[in-house]
């Protein structure tokens, strides 16, 4: 995305081989497009495949975290089970096959993800309560699960049809095509959902999915899966409505914000894909500087390295249909070959992140580390934002300040001396802050141009943009406010 001649800043991912002088990985240059358009850019570059060595991939070495429990009513078990060889066969069939889609995210960023849907060639995604649905083929649901920097899952609708009571969950799970997609030799996990549903148990209407499945399962070929719900080789949603249920194959397994780098969390951490959509909400210019002055353990930071880079957020994760019948792993590797030989080695312009506690520092700069960046791609300094200077003349401030629980008792003029820091050195920046204060604009004194509701994790947020404009903040004295 930038041209590899030009001077300045040399940022790279480790063990990226040079790309030979004179191709076109020599000529690529920044569109200057923002950040939710990045995926748009990888989609034009794959109609035209550009010379050059991919980057060497290098599989974590430490393990992501497990998901967590929904509504699944199974204690967590090990099985020592040997795991049958998956038929060949079928994979071809699931290659043509056109299936509906629904792809979860944060509360909030349904429009940016069906913007990024789009971008990345999917024109029917459209936004949906708590996510988007599509419809699209097996290859499309493995470039959702490798490029996705904003959904939670990936789920393919299997069945669906018209529920009065629990038993016809039952019937519903039994006369689903399981067999195709895992078997008894596997583990199996199923959660549960529900949106004005008139069933009073969810965990019993849990049971029912999964004894219809386990039965079906049984019938066909001899035995049940086993249960496991910490990590389960298949994964089955079950959503009940009014009056229908539907139940969908999880493709992802663990949550696709789980990038497979972030061990040191910090104190309150913010989930990778909820930084991505910070990013894109803020529309940010991968060309133009971004600063995180309450950096924690930069996760803005990084997702902003690997938007920047063009890094698909799942090119160094596992995923669940890795472990389903009638995968197709070289078609699976041929997908992630061909992102990896797209990845950038330089950035645009300057990442700086900024935080008081020296320790939070380390732990990011070892995130740094374990996201295959090398350490120079993010600047990481300890220091207090109420004095840090710009890193450039313009650019974007991106944050998730200390708020709640998280904000010293002893700094109640944080956000006043913020602002007049703001104020004072920061003309021309955008500054975009997310908070679940929704007095942060009072405190500090300044007018937003947009407040948009998202959910980081339960707390109910406002990202907070302001535009720090030269001509309304310069003056003296007691003029701390905007005009």
């Amino acid at each position: 995305m930038t041209d590899s001649n030009k001077p300045g800043k040399t940022l790279s991912l480790k063990k990226k081989p040079a790309a030979p002088s004179g191709t076109e990985d020599d000529k690529r240059k920044r569109s200057g497009a923002r950040a939710r358009q990045v995926a748009l850019r990888e989609r034009q570059q794959h109609d035209t495949p550009r010379a050059g060595n991919p980057v060497e991939a290098r599989r974590p070495t430490a393990q992501a975290e497990s998901a967590g429990r929904t509504e699944s009513d199974e204690a967590p078990r090990v099985t020592t089970r040997r795991r049958a060889a998956r038929p060949a066969q079928g994979s071809s069939r699931r290659l043509a096959e056109i299936f509906a889609v629904f792809t979860p995210c944060p509360h909030g960023l349904e429009e940016a993800l069906a913007l990024e849907l789009q971008a990345l060639g999917f024109e029917d995604a459209s936004a949906d309560r708590a996510g988007c649905r599509l419809r699209t083929d097996w290859t499309g649901i493995l470039r959702i699960n490798l490029y996705s920097r904003l959904a939670t899952r990936v789920l393919v609708q299997v069945s669906q049809g018209p529920v009065r009571h629990e038993d016809d969950i039952l019937e519903l799970a039994r006369n689903t095509e399981w067999e195709r997609w895992f078997g008894a030799e596997q583990t199996l996990r199923v959660d549960t959902s529900a949106i004005r549903s008139p069933m009073k148990s969810l965990q019993y209407c849990n049971l029912r999915a999964k004894d219809g499945i386990c039965d079906r399962l049984r019938d066909r070929e001899g035995s049940r899966p086993d249960i496991d719900t910490v990590r389960p080789d298949a994964r089955v949603h079950l959503f009940l409505a009014e009056d229908t249920a539907t139940l969908y194959l999880d493709t992802t397994g663990e949550s696709l914000f789980k990038r497979g780098w972030r061990l040191d969390k910090g104190e309150a951490p913010i989930r990778e894909n909820l930084a991505a959509g910070l990013l894109a909400l803020a529309d940010w210019d991968p060309a133009q500087a971004l600063l995180d002055p309450f950096c924690g353990s930069g996760t803005i930071l990084i997702e902003a390295a690997w938007i920047a880079l063009g890094v698909p957020a799942g090119i160094w994760r596992p995923f669940g249909f890795e472990r389903l019948r009638n995968h197709d792993a070289r078609h699976w590797r041929d997908l992630k070959e061909d992102a990896r030989s797209r990845i950038a080695t330089r950035l645009d312009a300057p990442l700086v992140g900024v935080d008081l506690d020296p320790a939070v520092i380390d732990a990011a700069r070892q995130n740094v580390e374990r996201a295959w960046l090398t350490p120079d791609t993010i600047r990481f300094e300890v220091g207090d934002a109420r004095t840090v200077q710009p890193p450039a003349e313009q650019g974007w401030i991106v944050t998730n300040p200390p708020y709640g629980e998280r904000l010293p008792g002893d700094e109640p003029e944080l956000w006043r001396e913020w602002s007049q820091n703001l104020k004072k050195n920061y003309s021309g920046w955008q500054v975009h802050v997310i908070s679940s204060d929704l007095d942060l604009p009072q405190r500090m004194r300044l007018k937003p141009l947009r407040r948009r509701p998202l959910h980081n994790g339960p707390l109910d947020c406002r990202l907070f943009s302001f535009e720090m404009v030269e001509s309304g903040y310069r003056r003296p004295a007691r003029g701390d406010g905007p005009d």
